[in-house]
This record gives C-alpha cells, structure tokens and sequence, in this order.
C-alpha cells in the first residue's frame, strides 16, 4: 500500500532503508483516511507497521498417534534400555532404524484401523520404541481376529512367541503329538502284555513327558521382545539374562542386535530352566509309577520286583542334566537354525509345505533324542544295559 502525501527525502530514505531489510511492509490503512491538518502531525509519530511472516505447513497427524499419557510415555523412556537392555549403545547407533520401524508400524496401525491405545501395554511400548516392524503388528491384527489366538495373546510369554512365529501353536502340537506316540510305543514295548494291567502307570509317564515337550518347544522358540525394562536397581546377573534372546540362534529385529556373550546367555538360560523343568518332571513321573507300582506288587506277590530299585532321585537329575544339554542344543538348533533361518525364508509363502518339513525335522530330533537317552542313561548308570526303553 502506497502512502501519496509528500514526504522529506529523510523520511523517504529512513523508511526505504527498514523497508529493504524487513521485506513487505504495509502501513496502517487509517492513515488514507486522515484530515491534512492531523497527517503533518503522524507524520512525526512512529509508523506502525506490519510485518507479513508466512505460517508453516504441517502434515497431517496419522490416525494411530498415541496419546500423550504418563504410562506410555514412561515406558517409551525405558523400552529401548529395557527392551533391548544390554544393546543399549546398538540402539543409539541405530537410532534412524528405530524410528524407522516406529514410523512404519504406526503406518500399517492406521491402515488396519486400529489405533495405539487398543494394544496390550508391552506392545504399544514396543512399536513406541521401534523394536517391532509394521509385520509384526499386522501379524498382531490378522491374528486378533480368532478367538483362540486372541485369547492366547492375553498372555505375554505365548504373544512374544506367536508374533515371532506365526507356526508356533503348530510345531507345539507336533511336538506334543510326536512325543505321545514314541512315548506310548517305548511303554509298550517295555511292558508288553502288561500294558493294558498298566495303564494307570502309562497314562501317567506319558503326562509327564508331555510337559517335558511343551517346554522344550515353549523355551527355545523365538520370540519378539515384549519384555518391560527393568528396575534401575536390578543386579548384574538379572539384567544380563534379561537382555538376552530366548533363542541362541534367532534372527534379531532391525534395530537390535544380540552380542555372542548374549547368545550363549541365552543357552545358559534356557539350559538352567530345562534343568529343573526336566528334574521336576522326572522326579514326579518316576516317583509315580513306583508308587503305583509297589501298591500293584503289595496286591499281586507275583509281579516282578526290579521297580523297587528304581533309581528315583538319580534318574531324575540324570534326566535334566540331559534336557539342559542335549535337548537345550538340539531344540535351540531346530528352533533357531533349520526352522527361522533356513525353512522359513524359503517357504514362507507355502505353509503347508512348511508345516509337513518342521513335522519330519522334529519327528527325527525326537527320535534321535531318544537314542541320544539310551546312551546316556546307560552311561552315568540310571539304566542297565540290558534294559530297553
């Protein structure tokens, strides 16, 4: 806007000078619409003027923000020491990996229509910290649409598994259904024509082995850390373990990394649990059918007494020495070598044919298994060598 009245060529030049520097200028318009006598007056008085400063252009916000609360945020602050714990320098290093998969899974949350605060705690934290990748949370969405995998999502320990391993509820019911077979066949072949006068006595091994199958699958699987970040004041040993991966051989997220000293943590881990899932379950299952059988000998004076010398206690750290050795390296190996990094790469898009490979794998690690037994047993003499199992 122009101003027309004569002005001296000091005012001219003074105005000229703040008008190069501070770009387009524009007096108040009042100023067209003063008497003559009062514009000799303003002329001496300051202009006003205004100073035009363009308003930045924001994106838009997407539709699976989070919202500003202290838990999430809390746990934001921790995920990434916590989560990953001992990768903690990794992480800063790979900051621009974290928001990346933060970025990317907040974009496939708002294409399936859901939003932050409708996931469980752990998992809203995780994609906060960008410790999971847009897969994992469609795998979440697509796996919350059947009531029993939602149901079994409520748990942490089967969630971590379940979005690390779509085909992990499958190789749990291989293992499971494997194990009863070779077990029911061992029992027939030991007892023969006592089997069916046994079948209490079987039923029960056959419990206890199930238990023992479940968690040589449950412990080594792969898993996607969900866990919460420790206390500050945790010790030097808990934060270690805690740090590590549920498998020695698993394929790290991007953005995390596991150290070789972790990965063996991870053997130590599992292999100490093992111990006493194996001890306990030993322990209970032999202590049973000597129980059972002793009241069948007090009936029937003629059944064979050999069950009275039974080892109990022997067989039963026999029995987790040898799960947190050799079943610990063997399932570890399956889990994490020839299942996640060989099979599932190649056949992740032919399930069928995936699921008939980890069957056979897992039938031959049950059967090498118990050969691998047999020997053992013999050798740290829990058994003698005449015995067949």
């Amino acid at each position: 806007m122009a101003f027309h009245a004569p002005m001296p060529s000091s005012s001219s030049s003074a105005l000229s000078a703040p008008s190069q520097q501070l770009g387009q200028l524009h007096l108040h318009p009042r100023l067209h619409h003063q008497p003559p006598s009062q514009l000799s007056f303003l002329r001496s008085l300051p202009l006003r003027l205004h100073l035009r400063i363009p308003r930045p252009q924001l994106p838009p916000l997407p539709l699976a923000l989070p919202s500003s609360n202290d838990g999430n945020n809390n746990n934001n602050s921790g995920v990434g020491g916590g989560g990953g714990g001992g990768d903690g320098e990794a992480e800063d290093d790979d900051g621009g990996a974290s928001d990346a998969n933060r970025g990317e899974a907040l974009f496939v949350l708002a294409q399936v229509g859901r939003k932050l605060e409708t996931l469980p705690s752990d998992l809203a934290a995780a994609i906060e910290g960008g410790r999971v990748t847009g897969e994992i949370v469609r795998r979440f969405a697509d796996m919350d649409s059947s009531p029993l995998l939602r149901w079994l999502m409520q748990f942490r320990g089967f969630r971590e598994r379940l979005l690390a391993d779509d085909l992990f509820l499958a190789k749990l019911g291989m293992e499971c259904g494997v194990g009863v077979m070779a077990k029911t066949a061992a029992e027939f072949q030991k007892r023969g024509e006592n089997f069916i006068n046994e079948i209490d006595v079987v039923i029960s091994d056959v419990i206890m082995a199930i238990v023992a199958d479940v968690m040589l699958v449950y412990l080594p699987a792969p898993t996607v850390s969900l866990q919460p970040p420790l206390l500050k004041n945790a010790g030097i040993i808990a934060s270690f373990f805690h740090n590590c991966p549920d498998n020695a051989f698993q394929i790290a997220l991007a953005g995390r990394s596991f150290s070789l000293l972790q990965r063996l943590g991870a053997i130590v881990r599992n292999g100490t649990k093992l111990f006493i899932v194996g001890t306990s379950a030993s322990l209970i299952g032999t202590g049973v059918t000597s129980a059972l059988l002793r009241a069948r000998k007090a009936v029937d004076k003629e059944l064979d007494d050999e069950v009275e010398h039974l080892p109990v206690l022997s067989t039963s750290v026999a029995y987790g020495v040898y799960m947190s050795i050799s079943s610990n390296l063997r399932y570890q190996i399956v889990s994490g070598v020839i299942e996640q990094r060989m099979l599932e790469p190649v056949l992740h898009n032919h399930k069928l044919l995936l699921s008939a490979l980890c069957f056979a794998v897992r039938t031959g690690n049950t059967f090498l298994g118990s050969l691998l037994w047999v020997d053992y047993a013999r050798l740290v003499g829990v058994q003698k060598v005449q015995e067949e199992i």
